[in-house]
């Protein structure tokens, strides 16, 4: 047996294992950790060989097309989401710009919750709207909205983020992957809050998985990244071909340091959760607190559905709402208990190990209308906080500085 027959993984392997082993087969080198190939071209034996792989569209010609550090990843996402297929690029956004490359044309009509990202919104209702694509933003929830809103014969993909960004309201994914495939559509998944630590869409009926790696997949705010995870005749037959003209392409580092940060995703979701739990039930008793939305709670209009969906946890991220009279008190005192905290990072990123405090009404969703901010329910008082694996009781303490010099107190 030689080393690469010895590492060709069993099935039937947990996801924690997955996570730590699955990648391409080593070198001749026998390397245990994966090897990082900061190459942009491969050298070819000979001129025949080299103009059938590139007939071909074969592995390993150029970089911008293959990669083997990025296909190692591509291969650990794909085991981990439980899907045929993957690929890699740059961004989160890339990644659904590459979906709504392969999976749209002129004509055709999107169903999109309301509550998504920002700048997805922007990409579905600006930036594809100008190549003559509709979307029609629904409620999250409302199951009816969605069924409402198909379009017989031009319903192409409906496109769902769960739990959202910033209010973790959570969709029904089984439901809305029926109603997709009922209407000859189908259904994509943002996956990016709970990751496959916590929620496999693919298993619920989702058709395409994709992901913002640069959050919780790599886990410490290092690099940027995204992914489509899928089926291969889309991952590889439809998006394939499209990034290796578009060359939304992701980096070999970026890809390492991703590939690396998985494996220790399942630990580290699990951690954090705890963490965004003990934190949001503090919130829940601060008499400053209207609102909290984190999906393990209670009061959380989806949590039974939540805890059903991604295996009992909440993930890392909740917001709250601020006690105020009016729109511009609510965004002073949501300034005031910001800025005054001194452990917590204000940044509009999420999925690090250190703890992120953002006010989305003017990060996230600054660039939305004020009706779209609204329609999504981004007050002026919300404050989002990824929590990060800082002692618990720091973080609160933290928050405590500005929240009991509130006048509400």
């Amino acid at each position: 047996m030689n080393t690469n027959d010895r590492r060709r993984l069993p099935d039937g392997l947990r996801p924690e294992t997955l996570a730590v082993r699955t990648a391409l087969d080593a070198s001749q080198h026998g390397e245990n950790s994966e090897a990082l190939f900061l190459t942009t071209a491969y050298v070819q034996p000979d001129a025949a060989t080299s103009a059938r792989k590139f007939s071909a569209s074969e592995d390993f010609t150029y970089s911008r097309t293959s990669n083997p550090t990025v296909r190692s990843l591509e291969a650990r996402l794909a085991a981990l989401e439980g899907t045929e297929g993957a690929i890699a690029t740059s961004t989160g956004m890339s990644a659904i710009l590459l979906l709504g490359m392969g999976a749209l044309k002129a004509g055709d009509h999107v169903i999109c919750s309301r509550s998504v990202f920002g700048s997805t919104i922007n990409l579905f209702a600006k930036e594809f709207g100008k190549f003559g694509v509709e979307t029609t933003f629904v409620s999250q929830t409302d199951v009816a909205e969605w069924r409402a809103a198909v379009r017989p014969g031009k319903t192409r993909l409906f496109f769902a983020e769960t739990p959202t960004n910033p209010l973790t309201e959570v969709c029904d994914i089984r439901a809305l992957a029926d109603l997709a495939h009922d209407a000859g559509a189908i259904l994509a998944v943002d996956n990016t809050y709970s990751t496959p630590a916590l929620q496999r869409p693919a298993e619920l009926g989702a058709d395409l998985v994709m992901h913002s790696a640069t959050k919780y997949m790599d886990g410490q705010g290092r690099v940027m990244a995204g992914a489509l995870c899928g089926p291969n005749a889309w991952i590889r037959d439809v998006f394939g071909p499209i990034l290796r003209t578009a060359g939304m392409t992701l980096a070999p580092f970026n890809a390492w340091v991703v590939l690396k940060g998985l494996e220790t995703l399942g630990l580290r979701m699990k951690a954090q959760s705890e963490q965004a739990l003990a934190v949001a039930r503090w919130l829940e008793a601060q008499p400053e607190v209207d609102r909290v939305y984190y999906p393990s709670l209670a009061s959380h209009p989806q949590h039974d559905l939540a805890m059903r969906q991604q295996r009992g946890q909440g993930g890392a991220v909740l917001s709250f709402d601020l006690r105020a009279d009016s729109p511009e008190a609510a965004r002073a005192a949501a300034f005031h208990v910001i800025d005054s905290t001194r452990v917590l990072s204000i940044a509009t990123n999420l999925g690090d190990t250190k703890s992120i405090i953002t006010h989305p009404a003017t990060t996230s969703h600054g660039r939305l209308t004020e009706a779209q901010r609204q329609a999504a329910g981004i007050g002026q008082g919300l404050i989002r906080l990824a929590v990060g694996l800082e002692h618990v009781d720091d973080i609160t303490d933290d928050l405590l500085r500005g929240l009991s010099t509130l006048t509400t107190r």
